[in-house]
């Protein structure tokens, strides 16, 4: 009695995987000759990607003395990067939310000026600063600070708005001001997550930071240029490897310290 109900379940569960990779291919194949992609290029020449590979085995570590200083280059912009754009998403980021500003039409405004920055890629933005203020970190800094300010400002303001509301009821029953409703209500509330995500913006913008500077937004994306622009790839293969080693020690550190503030 029990085993029909287990093969009818089995058998829908068969008949919906197949129904769904069918969609699935359909929609690959289908894709593939609207955008024109040539799988078979692909397949192909797949020969040359482990000639390049080849070519990076035997790193140039001698290369290694000339990026140091701009991997410092690259943790600073998106330190600096990181730090501004969460300076001006902190105001931005208690005028969106509407456990603190309850006038909806004020609210609305400002999370459509978020939704508005979030929607252009980190790419066009440092593409724009190149353009503007030329090649170097001032462009990388500017773009990572946009970056930032419109990530971090939405995480901001949505943690804000899942706090206990007791302590704001109590302030405000006590006769307290606005202000001192956010700093003795809200901020001790939110603190810890306002560190951990800023230190979740901080991982990303290290890795970010990379390619912005592939563009001509300083820091080691410039040297990467270079490389392949030059089939240096033994050079290349040393600056791959440095970044990694950053970004792995970033990414653990980083870990550590969003871990102990939980």
């Amino acid at each position: 009695m029990n085993e029909i109900p287990k093969r009818t379940i089995v058998q829908r569960f068969h008949l919906v995987f197949v129904f769904w990779l069918v969609v699935f291919l359909i929609c690959l194949i289908g894709s593939s000759i609207i955008t024109g992609v040539n799988l078979d290029l692909l397949v192909s020449n797949i020969s040359q990607f482990f000639e390049l590979l080849k070519q990076m085995v035997n790193p140039d570590w001698g290369y290694s003395r000339y990026i140091i200083q701009p991997l410092l280059e690259t943790i600073q912009m998106a330190v600096i990067g990181t730090s501004l754009g969460t300076l001006i998403a902190l105001p931005f980021s208690f005028i969106a939310a509407r456990t603190v500003i309850k006038n909806k039409y004020v609210t609305s405004v400002i999370r459509f000026f978020l939704n508005l920055m979030r929607t252009l890629p980190d790419l066009l933005l440092a593409a724009l600063f190149v353009a503007i203020v030329g090649i170097g970190p001032v462009a990388g800094v500017a773009t990572l600070t946009v970056f930032s300010f419109a990530m971090i400002s939405k995480l901001f303001y949505e943690t804000i708005e899942t706090i206990d509301f007791g302590p704001i009821d109590a302030l405000t029953t006590s006769g307290a001001n606005k202000m001192q409703v956010i700093v003795f209500a809200i901020v001790p509330q939110v603190i810890n997550q306002f560190i951990s995500y800023f230190l979740y913006t901080f991982e990303i913008n290290v890795r970010a930071s990379t390619i912005l500077g592939y563009l001509g937004a300083g820091g080691i994306g410039v040297f990467l240029q270079r490389s392949l622009s030059s089939f240096r790839y033994d050079q290349t293969a040393v600056i791959i490897i440095a970044i990694f080693v950053v970004v792995l020690i970033i990414d653990t550190l980083s870990n550590v310290l969003r871990e102990k503030l939980r």
